[in-house]
């Protein structure tokens, strides 16, 4: 892609990602809640996925999740960041989510936990992983929705308006339900699911939470961030911003997180598939004991008070 048409600084999020390599085990509450939602669906799933791959395997949280489950036999950690990769279990590949090396129909299973929503090309690696997958193989990803953070968005906003004449991005603009629907569907997936959970996590201050963000190497990468270094004076006008507008009763401050849940699955002939027009067996009237009216026909008048 060109540089204008890129949203994140791909080259920046893996050297954030390195430099939090280190401490990712104490800030991974995000995808440890993703990894016991994942094994809670699959297990649900009455098939084996004997290829795995872990797309975006940060410090391969998910990839030994997936790997304790029946039927699995392996699982491959994906990672762009080469810090963390070696603390995925192996086999592990170094690659960037947007260029996948894999071959056609050669996964049963690609699972991704908190890394599509830092692609540019979403719907582009989206027909890689289609492709890479067998017919009736399945993608099960998380990524971030666009109520995520919405606290932060804010106090920034008003504090940078307030200090510095006009506010910069500083959180992502994620996608919501609708559109991740949408890119599934254009990727080509069959049967595509999508839901949303919204998790509220508490903090003792606003800088507790930045501190967090921080330690997930999730900070600013986007193209059009404001370069120069944040004024101190802003990041405390923030702070007060938060808690003024969102504070609890006991001080603490709350930081909501939308994780949004993709389903699909490769194209098989033995799927379900809607019923062509005009092919129903069954009239609807009869299923519900009712009469049809036809188009232009009169209804039965109501009875009255006496039946009249």
């Amino acid at each position: 892609m060109s540089d204008e048409a890129q949203l994140f600084d791909r080259r920046l999020l893996v050297r954030r990602r390195d430099r939090a390599a280190a401490g990712a085990a104490a800030h991974d509450f995000l995808l440890q809640r993703v990894a016991e939602d994942f094994a809670v669906r699959l297990g649900a799933v009455q098939r084996r996925f004997p290829t795995v791959l872990d797309l975006g395997a940060h410090h391969g949280v998910l990839a030994r999740s997936i790997a304790s489950l029946a039927g699995v036999s392996m699982v491959i950690s994906a990672e762009a960041s080469w810090r963390l990769l070696t603390m995925c279990p192996p086999p592990r590949v170094l690659v960037d989510p947007e260029m996948l090396p894999f071959g056609d129909g050669s996964l049963d299973l690609v699972v991704s936990g908190l890394t599509l929503h830092h692609v540019n090309d979403v719907p582009g690696t989206l027909v890689q992983v289609r492709r890479a997958l067998k017919p009736d193989g399945l993608l099960l990803a998380a990524v971030l929705g666009g109520r995520t953070l919405t606290e932060l968005r804010e106090a920034f906003l008003l504090a940078e308006s307030d200090l510095e004449g006009g506010a910069s991005p500083r959180v992502a603009p994620y996608a919501d339900v609708r559109d991740y629907g949408s890119l599934l569907q254009r990727a080509g997936f069959a049967l595509p699911v999508v839901d949303a959970d919204v998790v509220t996590v508490t903090y003792a201050s606003p800088l507790a939470l930045m501190r967090d963000i921080r330690g997930m190497g999730a900070t600013n990468v986007l193209v059009s961030r404001r370069r120069r270094p944040l004024r101190r004076s802003t990041l405390m006008r923030a702070g007060e911003i938060y808690v003024e507008h969102h504070a609890r009763p006991d001080g603490r401050v709350p930081a909501t997180f939308e994780i949004i849940t993709l389903t699909g699955w490769a194209p098989h002939e033995s799927q379900q598939k809607p019923l062509r027009p005009g092919s129903a067996q069954v009239r609807l009237a009869d299923a519900l004991g009712t009469r049809e009216i036809k188009t232009g026909d009169k209804a039965a008048p109501k009875p009255g008070k006496n039946g009249r």
